[in-house]
């Protein structure tokens, strides 16, 4: 079966199998989605990952090393809830679910570093410059925080207590709106194609 072009991004292409696959990597998450993500949502993930490579290759950083991604995947293997049935915490129940997710170990490893790479050029383009005030964590805890523990009948927490939390919690979603804003005016202004279902590549 011939691979099909989904999408052209500034040149590059993201085909068919890019998008299997991408589905597949979705189980080795340790967060997997609560409810399926659709082909069209996997392949905006794909659009919006490419975008952010093709920025990260204009300003290339030093690779994360093969230990730092070790650290990461023996932290992943305990994180996966899938995982407990193959018993991944030995090395050949790791293997097992991996390839039985259809990667080798090998892709394994680089798709996850890659992911490594993606999550730090997003932490220092994006995060650096964000500052949350007490104005912001204490609207957050009296609008958002305290209604949540009314809806489940549970005792709420103090505020001080949990303020790290909430800083982080509005930390991400600024971080989110700049990516996303960043990610917008990237596909505005450069050259991106999504090909229909039988539609052929220019």
């Amino acid at each position: 079966m011939l691979d099909r072009v989904v999408a052209i991004v500034n040149g590059d292409l993201i085909l068919e199998s890019d998008v299997d696959a991408e589905e597949r990597f979705a189980a080795l998450q340790p967060f997997s989605e609560a409810k399926p993500v659709t082909r069209d949502e996997l392949i905006d993930r794909l659009i919006d990952r490419r975008l952010i490579l093709q920025q990260m290759a204009l300003q290339p950083e030093p690779p994360i090393t093969d230990a730092e991604v070790d650290d990461e995947l023996s932290i992943l293997r305990r994180g996966i809830p899938k995982c407990a049935a193959y018993h991944c915490e030995t090395l050949a129940g790791w293997e097992k679910f991996v390839a039985d997710q259809g990667f080798t170990m090998e892709e394994m490893r680089d798709r996850w570093r890659q992911r490594m790479e993606v999550l730090r050029f997003i932490e220092e383009r994006f995060r650096m410059g964000i500052r949350i005030s007490q104005a912001q964590i204490d609207e957050y805890y009296k609008t958002t925080m305290l209604p949540m523990y009314q809806k489940e009948n549970a005792p709420p927490l103090a505020e001080a207590a949990i303020a790290d939390k909430v800083q982080e919690i509005l930390l991400q979603q600024q971080v989110d709106k700049l990516l996303d804003d960043w990610l917008a005016t990237l596909r505005a202004q450069g050259s991106l194609s999504i090909l229909k279902p039988g539609e052929e590549a220019p």
